[in-house]
Parts: C-alpha cells; sequence; structure tokens
C-alpha cells in the first residue's frame, strides 16, 4: 500500500505533467496565431500592390481595358474612347520587295511624298479642327496634348485631329477600308502585330482607298489591297517613315 509521500510524490508528478502539456498547447495555439495573422498581412499587402499596379496591363488610363493583341501602348497617349481591335492576325509572308518606291509600284500604290506642312498648332478638345488638304491627313494643327491617339490597333477610326497629332510624334497610321474581307484585315492585323511598336492600324471608311499608310508629309494610297505586293508596300513606308515626325517622342519597346 502506497504511503503517504508516495500519493503526494505522484500527485506532484501528475499535475507537473498536465501543466507542461497546457503549456505546450498554449505555445502552439500562440504560433498558429502568428502564422494566420502573418497569412493575412500577405494577402492585405498584395491587395494593395494590385490596387496601386492596377492589375497589371489589362487595365489603362480612362479606366479603359487593354486587350492583348490590340498593342496598345498608353504612355504614348491617349485612347479616346475608340474600341480596340484585339483580333489576332495572320503572320506576314517574308518580305520580297523593301525598297519603298519598288515595293510600291508594284502594288499599284501612289506615294505622295514631302507634301506641304500644314500646320502644327495645338488646339483644345472643345474647338473645331481645321479642314485637312490630303485624305487621309498627313499634318495640320491638331488636339492638345495627352491627347495624341496613342499607338495600337483599334477597331473603329479615331478623329483625325487625335492621328495627325500622333503622326507629328513620328508614329504611323496604317488604314483600311472595312469594306474588305475579314481575312484580307487579318493579314493586314498581322503586319502590325509583327512590328506594333510606333503604329496605329485602324479602319478608315472615309478614304479613296482600299488601304494608306501615312505620316508627317507623307502618305501612300493604294486603291486595291494585293495581298503580299501590298504588306511589302506597307512594311516599306512603315519602315522608312517610323520615328520622323517634327515632333519625335521615343518609341515604345517595352513588353
Amino acid at each position: 500500500m502506497a504511503t503517504k509521500r508516495e500519493r503526494r510524490d505522484r500527485l506532484r508528478e501528475e499535475r507537473e505533467a498536465a501543466e507542461q502539456a497546457a503549456a505546450s498547447a498554449a505555445k502552439r495555439r500562440l504560433y498558429l496565431g502568428y502564422a494566420v495573422a502573418g497569412v493575412i498581412v500577405v494577402a492585405i499587402v498584395a491587395g494593395i500592390v494590385v490596387a496601386i499596379t492596377g492589375g497589371g496591363d489589362d487595365t489603362g488610363v480612362e479606366g479603359e481595358e487593354v486587350a492583348e493583341n490590340a498593342h496598345v501602348q498608353l504612355q504614348s497617349g491617349s485612347v479616346n474612347g475608340f474600341e480596340f481591335d484585339d483580333r489576332e492576325g495572320t503572320p506576314p509572308p517574308p518580305i520580297e520587295q523593301g525598297d519603298l518606291r519598288s515595293a510600291a509600284d508594284e502594288a499599284g500604290c501612289t506615294l505622295d511624298l514631302d507634301l506641304r506642312n500644314e500646320g502644327q498648332t495645338h488646339f483644345g478638345p472643345n474647338d473645331d479642327p481645321p479642314e485637312y488638304g490630303t485624305n487621309p491627313p498627313t499634318s495640320g494643327d491638331h488636339i492638345d496634348p495627352p491627347l495624341q491617339q496613342a499607338d495600337g490597333a483599334y477597331a473603329e477610326k479615331p478623329d483625325d485631329k487625335y492621328v495627325v497629332h500622333s503622326l507629328e510624334h513620328g508614329r504611323i497610321a496604317i488604314q483600311y477600308s472595312p469594306e474588305l474581307s475579314e481575312a484580307e484585315q487579318l493579314e493586314l492585323k498581322g503586319v502590325f502585330d509583327d512590328a506594333p511598336e510606333g503604329v496605329l492600324l485602324f479602319p478608315n471608311p472615309d478614304m479613296p482607298y482600299e488601304v494608306a499608310a501615312t505620316a508627317w508629309t507623307q502618305l501612300m494610297g493604294c486603291q486595291r489591297y494585293d495581298g503580299a505586293a501590298t504588306l511589302d508596300a506597307l512594311r516599306a513606308f512603315r519602315d522608312t517613315y517610323l520615328d520622323q515626325g517634327p515632333e519625335r517622342v521615343g518609341i515604345y519597346l517595352g513588353g
């Protein structure tokens, strides 16, 4: 039969074991609380970062959703509320003719080069634009910055006052009749997709050409779209006059 001392020692040992188990459980709960708090803090910080950065490249100025295949570069200007062309273009064939005059001749396109500078004064968004001397325009007074049309592909024609300002910054505007077939439009889109930096692409129902390209005081007009020959002419025009405006603004080459 256990003595009083033995019973006292056993009770002490049981009490100490219970206290140690309780302390261990409390420590585990404390560590778990720290872990949960850490997760919450990380989630809050991540949410703040996403809010600050706008969620990446999908959201632009003016709250517009930037379509990936439109290659819109918001730091080059404003979208001015015009719809993006997010279609994936048809990859273009290799260049057969890189000389501009030869390529334009083979495609049946007319070159009107070194045209008169019609002016380059800025005006406000509520002012009436001038009557431009060429169709499509290649120079003339235009909208105040930063409302120049941003580089990118659009599903509708931006107003001339926005595009002319982009030309002044050394941009190229490739324009096509919306009457072209979907396949033909995608071939033109493929040329744009292949080298979108500093280029605008959009339909133009108001010009007397099926395809045209403009730069500051430079115009190439093609009465008809002739497939690969026209694509060569467009690429030669782009490579000749890109970044040649009187107020050259460096072409963005980022991703």
